[in-house]
């Protein structure tokens, strides 16, 4: 299509485009086949059926795995073949897969343990959530960070506004907002912006930095109903862990997909 070869071939965005493609089908898939797979080991029904855990040797072979070899096997051929379109929107395609089935179970890496369908496990969901939103930015991006020398400024100006942008992202990180940190290397406004507000009371900035009316502004607002809020909307996306409000009890504490 023509439309398409000018909005996404023509301006390099296809592989950002199919990548996203990718990853959002494959976390939409994967995890409403978890989801299934561990209601039904809740109910004790058989789950010798199609949709089912995977085993090689009696080791359940959890879907990061496969995630990995994508993302290795369509990174290496395309670092060395670097092939045009249509061939690098397909490897673009099996990246983003790739990703979302790595990223969809980050809670294991990070803790080292089977804490998927935990507490825990809804960090697979914030990662999911920023991956997703980057993989957006970066589609919609006209730089890796959010800005072009298109004024034709002075390199040592434009090394500046690059540097001040990016300590903005930093600040962010500081302030305890990874997700806004990372996503605002891509998008600056996001960066300033979360730069600028509150920094939540656990992070390293309100430690070294708050005190009295500050430090309890910071409390009020990251308080209960914010993380309220931020579960509901986890638990929407990846289901309600087995051990908080909205799980199910009892639930198999491994292999529980």
């Amino acid at each position: 299509m023509a439309w398409y070869d000018a909005v996404f071939v023509q301006t390099g965005r296809s592989p950002a485009l199919w990548a996203l493609v990718g990853f959002l089908i494959t976390f939409a898939v994967v995890r409403t086949v978890t989801r299934r797979i561990h209601a039904r080991q809740v109910e004790h029904e058989d789950t010798s059926g199609p949709v089912r855990d995977v085993y090689i040797g009696g080791v359940h072979v959890h879907h990061q795995v496969w995630g990995i070899l994508l993302v290795l096997v369509s990174g290496l051929l395309t670092f060395r073949f670097r092939p045009e379109s249509p061939w690098i929107d397909v490897l673009a395609l099996l990246f983003g897969a790739g990703a979302a089935l790595t990223l969809d179970e980050f809670a294991l890496w990070f803790h080292l343990d089977d804490v998927y369908w935990s507490t825990d496990g809804r960090k697979s969901i914030d990662a999911i959530l920023v991956g997703g939103a980057l993989g957006g930015a970066i589609l919609l991006a006209v730089s890796p960070v959010g800005t072009t020398n298109e004024s034709n400024l002075p390199a040592w100006l434009y090394s500046i506004l690059v540097a001040t942008h990016l300590a903005f992202a930093l600040v962010c990180v500081l302030k305890g907002k990874l997700a806004t940190g990372i996503l605002g290397v891509v998008v600056p406004t996001l960066a300033w912006i979360g730069a600028a507000r509150l920094a939540k009371p656990e992070s390293y900035w309100a430690r070294r930095r708050y005190r009295g009316t500050k430090l309890d502004r910071s409390r009020h607002r990251f308080g209960p109903a914010y993380q309220a809020r931020r579960d509901r909307l986890r638990d929407l996306l990846g289901g309600a862990p087995a051990d908080g409000p909205g799980g199910t009890p009892g639930g198999p504490p491994s292999a529980d997909r």
